[in-house]
């Protein structure tokens, strides 16, 4: 009942490609997964289809405090979409009480969905008001550089989300986003 032909046409015209794709929107999904309540179980079953309502549906309803750092491990080894990626950082992976080391593990990748959800998660807990400690800044900024030079439109999208966030924790990180920002040329605002 909330399939989408057309929405499920479209995403495949634009190359966004799922084994099974039934289309159905975000809100219905976040409906249904409150219906269904937080189930680990579940989420594990859910994921494990290549079906991308499933794996919306997975990142919903998996409890963070039962989800173990070598399931995240694993749900992102097989996260080949910029949608998921984007999905799960948003409703699953910045709550995990290890989001901050998950995230920095992610910026160093070389993986587009990776850095996505590395400095997705990121832009979230620096929203929340979390600092990061020296080394912390150190790994951010050299990795933010590195991202804001690279290919991926969706990386530097990604990654201009989280330096503005960054910029916003207080007057010392904005002074250092903006002269990390001015070594490549780019302003912040």
């Amino acid at each position: 009942m909330m399939m989408n032909g057309v929405v499920a046409q479209s995403m495949r015209d634009k190359g966004v490609e799922y084994h099974i794709n039934w289309g159905a929107s975000l809100p219905m999904l976040k409906e249904k997964a409150c219906e269904i309540g937080k189930d680990y179980d579940l989420a594990i079953a859910l994921w494990k289809d290549d079906v991308r309502e499933c794996k919306i549906l997975a990142t919903l309803v998996m409890p963070e405090d039962k989800m173990l750092p070598e399931v995240v491990d694993i749900w992102m080894e097989q996260t080949v979409s910029q949608e998921i990626a984007e999905l799960a950082s948003f409703n699953l992976y910045q709550y995990l009480p290890y989001a901050a080391d998950k995230a920095y593990q992610w910026i160093a990748s070389e993986r587009t969905v990776c850095l996505i959800c590395g400095f997705s998660v990121l832009s979230r807990l620096f929203m929340n008001g979390q600092e990061p400690n020296e080394r912390g800044i150190n790994e951010y900024l050299d990795q933010l550089l590195t991202a804001l030079q690279g290919d991926s439109m969706s990386v530097k999208k990604a990654a201009m989300a989280s330096v503005v966030r960054f910029a916003e924790l207080g007057l010392v990180y904005r002074r250092m986003a903006e002269s990390a920002l001015k070594s490549i040329n780019l302003e912040l605002f």
